[in-house]
């Protein structure tokens, strides 16, 4: 008899480990991405500014590449308007992102 409650009583805790919503967990990744995002681009030294624009022009190729794919199909459904979207978004970002780092670097040129 106390076989079947041991067993009974870890089939519950395990059953209640389990119950973590997935909500909950992306929202709080989402969270902590936010103040770490925010503490390391605005503790980054100022020789180091173009480099990240360089890096964020980068992560943005990427994901331009991605919502190309999400926007890729023939029917139009949720999917395929986020992708679009996210094309239009990730293109300003990207080409604004190169008009900055160019400004950036004519900064550092010798005027004649």
């Amino acid at each position: 008899m106390s076989d079947t409650l041991m067993s009974d009583a870890v089939g519950h805790a395990a059953q209640a480990s389990q119950v973590a919503d997935p909500f909950v967990m992306s929202f709080s990744v989402f969270i902590l991405a936010i103040f770490i995002g925010y503490h390391v681009v605005w503790n980054v030294t100022p020789a180091l500014h173009t480099p990240l624009m360089s890096v964020t022009n980068a992560i943005s190729s990427i994901v331009i590449v991605g919502a190309i794919i999400a926007g890729g199909p023939l029917e139009m459904n949720l999917a395929t308007v986020l992708g679009l979207i996210a094309v239009g978004l990730a293109s300003v970002n990207i080409f604004g992102g190169f008009m900055v780092t160019q400004r950036m670097l004519a900064m550092f040129k010798k005027r004649s």
